[in-house]
This record gives C-alpha cells, sequence and structure tokens, in this order.
C-alpha cells in the first residue's frame, strides 16, 4: 500500500467531487494506463476502489492520481468517508490496476458512460486523442447539473462528445450502436441496465464480444427473493451462502485462497468452472453463450438457481 495526502478537492458536479492525492513529500507514483482504479482503505467502512481521471495523459511517473466520486447517501459507506476528508488527510492506497484496458491500433472506439461511470472513460478519450485514434463519446447524466466536467468536457471533445440528459433526452442506444461499424471497439462505464442494453445492441449489430468491454461503477445489489444455497469446492468440502454474502466472502471466510480483484463482476478474474447446478449469472463480463452454457461464472457477485 501507497500513504497518499489528499491534496485538492475540486467540485466537478452535483455531488460530485474530483480528489487529488500525492505523496506527502511529493516524488512520482507508480505508472498506470487509461482505465486503471487504485483501492483505498477508508477505515471502518473497508477498502473501495476508485477510476482514476486523467484530461492530460499521466506519464510513467505521476506526480498525484484523481479520482472523482459522487456521494450516494443510500450506498454503503464508501462514498460518504471519501466526501467526509479533509485537505491534509492521508490515506493508504494500493498501486493502480487495470481490469479495463484499451485495445491496442487504430480501430475507431465508441465510448458510453452513465453518470459517475464517466471516470475511466474521460482516461479513455484523453488516451485515444493523444495517439490520434478516431472515436465517439456519449455521456449520459440524469441532469445538466449532474454531469461532471461538462465545460471542461465539452472544450476538450466537443466535436465527438454527445451529451444526454434523462431530464431531455434520454440515450439513445439504438442510434449510438448503429453508427458504429463492426470493426469499433466499444467502452462502456455505467449503471448494470445500461451494461446489458448495449451488450444486446452491439450483438444485434454484429460487433465481436472481444470488441465490447464493460465496467460497472457499482457492485451489483442484492434482490429481496435472494436464498441461501449451498456450494461444493473440487476437495469435497461444502458451505452455505447466505443472502446478502457473495461466494468470495464465505470461500475467504474459511481459509480458501481465491483469486478476485474488482467484486463488481466485470473484470472476469474469478471466473470459475461449474461442475453441477445452475448458476444464477449476476455480472457483466460473460458473454450470453458463456451464460447460457452455464459451465462457467463469476463468483464475487453469481449466485446459484439450484
Amino acid at each position: 500500500m501507497i500513504d497518499l495526502t489528499l491534496k485538492r478537492i475540486d467540485p466537478a458536479a452535483d455531488r460530485i467531487n474530483l480528489y487529488t492525492f500525492a505523496p506527502e513529500g511529493g516524488g512520482a507514483l507508480p505508472g498506470y494506463d487509461a482505465g486503471a482504479h487504485v483501492d483505498f482503505n477508508l477505515g471502518g467502512v473497508g477498502v473501495r476502489s476508485y477510476s482514476l481521471v486523467d484530461f492530460d495523459p499521466p506519464g510513467e511517473a505521476p506526480a498525484a492520481y484523481r479520482v472523482a466520486v459522487q456521494r450516494e447517501d443510500e450506498g454503503l459507506g464508501g462514498s460518504k468517508a471519501m466526501h467526509g476528508l479533509s485537505v491534509g488527510d492521508t490515506v493508504a492506497a494500493s498501486p493502480p490496476k487495470n481490469d479495463f484496458r484499451l485495445h491496442e491500433g487504430d480501430a475507431p472506439a465508441l465510448l458510453i458512460a452513465g453518470g459517475i461511470g464517466v471516470t475511466p472513460i474521460i482516461s479513455f478519450a484523453t488516451a485515444l486523442a493523444d495517439r490520434r485514434t478516431p472515436f465517439r463519446f456519449h455521456y449520459a447524466a440524469r441532469t445538466p447539473g449532474a454531469c461532471a466536467f461538462r465545460e471542461r468536457l465539452e472544450a476538450l471533445y466537443g466535436g465527438n462528445l454527445t451529451l444526454w440528459f434523462d431530464d431531455r433526452r434520454m440515450i439513445d442506444l439504438d442510434a449510438v450502436i448503429a453508427d458504429a461499424g463492426p470493426e469499433t471497439h466499444v467502452y462502456c462505464c455505467g449503471p448494470a441496465g445500461m451494461i446489458e442494453a448495449v451488450r444486446a445492441r452491439a450483438d444485434e449489430a454484429g460487433i465481436a464480444d472481444g470488441r465490447v468491454n464493460f465496467e460497472l461503477f457499482s457492485t451489483p445489489a442484492g434482490r429481496e427473493d435472494d436464498r441461501p444455497f449451498d456450494v461444493e469446492i473440487s476437495d469435497g468440502r461444502t458451505f452455505t451462502v447466505p443472502a446478502g454474502r457473495t461466494i468470495i466472502e464465505v470461500l475467504e471466510e474459511n481459509g480458501v485462497d481465491v483469486m478476485y480483484d474488482c467484486a463488481r463482476g466485470d473484470c472476469g478474474i474469478c471466473r470459475t468452472d461449474v461442475i453441477e447446478g445452475e448458476p444464477d449469472h449476476r455480472d457483466v463480463v460473460l458473454s450470453e453463450a458463456e451464460r447460457a452454457s452455464g459451465r462457467v461464472m463469476q463468483i464475487c457477485v453469481g449466485r446459484a438457481k439450484s
């Protein structure tokens, strides 16, 4: 972990602040690519992940990390903890990690953001513009006041940027996807409903699964009809996963070493083979064919129907 000191807090929109962190004594930080996130240890609420925001290419040894956080009063407490920080506070953070990467080469990109999911998409736009790769940037927010960095984005990407506001005209994903050719790489970060809609329309448009990439900005919420279920692992041990808990949480509590990262169902690292039973898929990373096969699941969010 790295000890970072909060250097600046800048308002970005209604309930959204931009936080600038740097080492207390200055100096360079570990580098990263567009789409990376940092895990912050926020004390009593645990570890929370936030995407890094860059309006300029960060370089190999950045002097600061910047994250934008929307305060969610009904959330699990991470955003409120971040909004409770003051300039001068020190927080332990991980080096940057990246499960949401841009493609190589000159193929065009379609960037789609919903709400605070705009944070990694801004960094993608910065990187694409820097390498002169063609792209279109669509950003949907509830209202103009909830649109983070609006003036800055319009100044930087006016010709490539389209803003959509739910209280005026909701994003037309049919038209947005229809404008993208089959060679386009699609990147979407936002709520699960938007991601599922983009996935479906990209499939209808003939864009290959490998060219469609997602990141959720929040962990999928539990459902009222969730019930406990049993998981048997390959050594024969069986564990009960209660409603409100994940397979990974239960396995780790019982000393089972599990590889995972995002815990939101969008990075794919915790993909696990299913020997028997019917998964209840709640991720956004598996393709429709993989879901239908019932042979793999993402155990950070997936549950069981049997």
